[in-house]
């Protein structure tokens, strides 16, 4: 009977030699970290299991979104001014112009369009176009005084419609004016859309930085190329001597460095940008010669060259 049980106690012995060789240096193990990692799988799948397929727009190459933390820094302001001198700079490319921003859209006043898109035959919306740039807002669809009093799923549904019902191409370049902060308009863009990179919009206070600096951190975990940072109203102009005077101090620029990513342009503040903006002829028409307009157009060219190094992503 011993010899019999011999085998069996030997693999045992064996077995346990197993385990004390290889835990030899780590004899203890924690149920807190053991149970963190599991969740954390848990969680990477669910995520991961409730994630759309991306997919491309048809016939529209690259996207550029143009994003700020907070309202009011000039991010509609630098998207218009972008998408048309775009077109001015590169005048055999075709430019899109999307107002994401499906509470307060600033598209129709700032690109002087005050209609309403007619529907083809493919039940889609025609952009409605001026100053060569195809336009889409949820302003030409609603009522100029009609607030947008919605809850979250209707405005999902109303910007799925502003992306996906509308013939855009041929685009080259559609650019995004998404709203201030980091909600749920920049998810379901990243979630459902090949996007090419992010420009990001601020002025120099701290408060906005603060809330741009949240802004990158957000593209970056959602792995979008942030094309770099444009500062406005960062100084003014002299009347008398037409020196700029600086507003601020250098923060923005430690921003950046701490990000990792460029300032791409600095835009002053003028009111000529302004009443551009207003009348709905933008500056970089209404006084193409100004050093403001020239602002406008060395940002595009960065652009350019930042898109230029980005992949085309397709289906």
């Amino acid at each position: 009977m011993f010899n019999i049980a011999k085998p069996c106690l030997n693999k045992h012995l064996k077995f346990l030699q197993y385990l004390w060789q290889h835990n030899k240096y780590n004899t203890s193990v924690d149920p807190s970290k053991t149970k963190q990692k599991n969740l954390q799988a848990r969680q990477r799948e669910i995520m991961a299991r409730g994630l759309p397929n991306r997919k491309q727009i048809k016939d529209v190459k690259q996207i550029l979104l143009v994003a700020s933390g907070k309202g009011g820094v000039g991010k509609s302001t630098t998207a218009v001014n972008l998408a048309i001198a775009l077109k001015i700079i590169e005048p055999k490319r075709s430019v899109g112009l999307l107002d994401a921003d499906v509470f307060g859209p600033s598209i129709p006043v700032m690109m002087n369009i005050h209609e309403s898109p007619i529907i083809n035959y493919e039940k889609l919306m025609e952009p409605l176009i001026n100053y060569g740039i195809k336009c889409m807002s949820m302003g030409f669809l609603i009522d100029e005084k009609s607030p947008v009093i919605w809850r979250g799923l209707m405005v999902m549904d109303a910007l799925n419609k502003l992306v996906n019902q509308v013939a855009w191409g041929p685009l080259d370049y559609l650019v995004i004016d998404t709203p201030p902060g980091t909600g749920d308009t920049h998810l379901s863009l990243i979630q459902n859309l090949f996007i090419s990179g992010a420009l990001l919009v601020t002025t120099p206070q701290k408060v906005a930085l603060e809330v741009t600096r949240r802004g990158a951190n957000m593209f970056k975990k959602l792995d979008i190329p942030v094309a770099g940072i444009v500062e406005n109203m960062s100084t003014v102009m002299c009347p008398k001597c037409m020196t700029e005077v600086p507003l601020f101090n250098n923060d923005t620029l430690s921003l950046a460095k701490e990000l990792g990513i460029n300032i791409l342009q600095q835009i002053p503040m003028h009111e000529s940008i302004a009443e551009g903006s207003d009348s709905g002829k933008p500056i970089v028409l209404s006084i193409p010669k100004s050093k403001q307009a020239q602002a406008y157009r060395e940002l595009a060219e960065h652009v350019v060259t930042f898109l230029n190094e980005q992949k085309i992503r397709t289906n």
